[in-house]
């Protein structure tokens, strides 16, 4: 979507200082709206939960956790998207402690680790991670609490849903310890250990100023229509799936659909009617796939490819349903009622977004991180470019330092949502933050229109003799354009002379060249994906091309939101 006359505008959004006035004046806007909706048994319909209901448990959660001597201390929850982690997320943010989510998808020795350096008094989790639970009663002296938050009484620890009856009697008694607790706007209310892909995870420092400006600003260029649902894909220990749309979806007033597991998006989607989904561009370029090569199966890949073309040049996705018309099938698929697709967490391919909207999905991308938690820009829903991550936030202040002939350098930014520090590391935090300002570590320029584009990761940045700089991201992306390379890793390596060449490692599509070529042996791969490379060699600068390149038979070991993990040695050994 481009639509010049919105350039400059900005929905107007009631004012919030934490996330209790978030939940309260939800709670009171939309009482009798849909809150959540979760299936809790399979073969059964999802259960809907309002707004006020969730408000009561979330004040029930709150006043228990207090009586059980939790006040000013930290608590993890780890386990599956569902309600009752947002209720605990809620329960402990808004005045009892320290919230501290933790990624389920850790080893037992990594979990440990982090409940360890965070002090953790009280861990609610999901019932299969019971066994990792009782392992942990004996090795951590902190913990005093476990509590169950899975669909039926586990087999360890008190069930979440027993501590809020408990709560709710206490409320009935006339017990305000919750309710009336102070918040401090600037003090930490969530502590969340990044996924970073070198060494140990740092935990980021977040307060409820940071989160509540972040909602705030966010809801200024992105407005969900009610009647509004959004399906909850990403993990809700993400600062982005729990800001950006369990806060900002409740702040708005939709209703949060809780995704059944990623085999289950299509279904899921059709179910809920939902209207917006966030999610990283591995879901939306597979989803992108998925519908070109189902038309290829039934003989329309051409047709579809031209309707789509066509769509572009005729700017059928600014013309009210013309798009959504002529691409029924494809809407059918995805429920009949999207409204917007954000993309986030990593860079996708913008001809990914231009595609889904001349199909008649509008689709935007954001740009963000823990420590800024977490939209530093992102496009606007009336006025937005593929290519672009978008505007700064309102309130946020963002610069390109040490810029470029070209005007690219390191993007730093300065506002309320900038984190308060790197819990217990000074060092660190130190040498991201200074004189107020974020230093990203991420490269990027600005256009005539002031928005923003990703270049690449300072740390990566390849270097040459002549002093070029590289963004092996850059080089990536047009590795992965070709069908047969799923991923590609990029980096510098030095030659004989003493300069740098470019070097790639490559994960082949070998269900495609299966399909297309046979069996095939790793010589004939190779000469295959030589070819490759010669071509798209031809599209980039010489001091750009990729020399030389390995290739693996396993995809790269990634983060938990599924990116490469750049730095892990793992990811630099090739088979051929």
């Amino acid at each position: 979507m481009n639509r010049r006359k919105y350039k400059d505008k900005e929905y107007s959004v009631r004012e919030i200082k934490n996330l209790r006035e978030l939940l309260d004046s939800s709670a009171v806007l939309y009482q009798d709206r849909t809150s959540f909706m979760e299936r809790y048994e399979e073969g059964k319909e999802f259960e809907k939960i309002s707004y006020w209901q969730l408000k009561q448990d979330v004040d029930a959660l709150g006043t228990a956790l207090i009586s059980m001597g939790l006040k000013d201390r930290k608590i993890a929850v780890i386990g599956d998207n569902s309600y009752y982690y947002v209720v605990t997320y809620f329960a402990v943010a808004n005045g009892t402690g320290v919230i501290v989510p933790i990624d389920k998808e850790l080893p037992e020795n990594e979990v440990l680790n982090l409940i360890e350096r965070a002090g953790v008094s009280c861990v609610v989790f999901d019932d299969k991670l019971s066994p990792m639970m009782k392992n942990f009663q004996e090795k951590v002296n902190t913990l005093e609490h476990f509590i169950s938050m899975g669909r039926k009484n586990g087999d360890f620890g008190r069930h979440i849903s027993e501590i809020i009856d408990m709560g709710k009697v206490m409320l009935s008694s006339g017990d305000s310890s919750f309710i009336k607790a102070e918040i401090d706007e600037e003090k930490m209310c969530s502590l969340l250990f990044t996924s970073g892909t070198t060494g140990m995870a740092k935990g980021v420092m977040l307060s409820h100023k940071n989160i509540a400006a972040n909602v705030y600003n966010l809801s200024k260029y992105v407005n969900i229509k009610y009647p509004g649902t959004g399906l909850s894909v990403l993990p809700m220990h993400h600062s982005y799936e729990m800001t950006c749309h369990i806060m900002a979806g409740l702040y708005q007033g939709i209703t949060i659909a809780i995704c059944e597991g990623l085999r289950h998006i299509a279904s899921n989607l059709v179910e809920v009617k939902a209207t917006v989904m966030l999610g990283v561009p591995l879901v939306f370029e597979a989803t992108h796939k998925k519908v070109m090569k189902q038309a290829q199966a039934s003989g329309k890949g051409v047709t579809i490819r031209r309707a789509i073309e066509l769509s572009k040049r005729l700017k059928l996705y600014n013309r009210g349903d013309t798009a959504k018309k002529l691409f029924t099938d494809v809407h059918k698929a995805t429920g009949g009622h999207i409204g917007l697709f954000i993309s986030g967490g990593a860079a996708i391919n913008p001809e990914v977004i231009k595609d889904f909207e001349a199909m008649g999905f509008p689709m935007i991308q954001g740009y963000g991180m823990t420590e800024n938690a977490p939209i530093i820009a992102v496009n606007k829903d009336m006025y937005s470019k593929a290519e672009s991550v978008g505007f700064p936030l309102p309130g946020t202040e963002v610069m390109i330092s040490d810029p470029d002939e070209q005007g690219t350098g390191e993007i730093i930014c300065k506002g309320p949502s900038v984190m308060l520090g790197y819990y217990e590391n000074r060092e660190e935090t130190q040498r991201v933050l200074k004189e107020g300002w974020l230093y990203t570590g991420d490269y990027g320029y600005f256009d005539d229109d002031g928005m923003l584009y990703i270049s690449g990761r300072k740390k990566s940045v390849i270097v040459t003799k002549n002093g070029k700089n590289i963004f092996p991201e850059e080089v990536e992306f047009y590795l992965t354009e070709s069908e047969y390379i799923l991923e590609a890793l990029v980096f510098g390596e030095d030659d004989i002379d003493g300069d740098v060449v470019i070097k790639a490692i490559l994960f082949p599509n070998f269900e495609l060249l299966m399909e297309e070529k046979g069996e095939q042996s790793d010589e004939e791969i190779k000469k295959l994906l030589k070819e490759e490379i010669d071509r798209i060699n031809d599209f980039m600068p010489l001091y750009k091309r990729v020399r030389r390149f390995g290739i693996r038979k396993l995809e790269f070991e990634k983060t938990t939101t599924r990116k490469v993990k750049r730095f892990s040695p793992l990811n630099y050994e090739y088979d051929f």
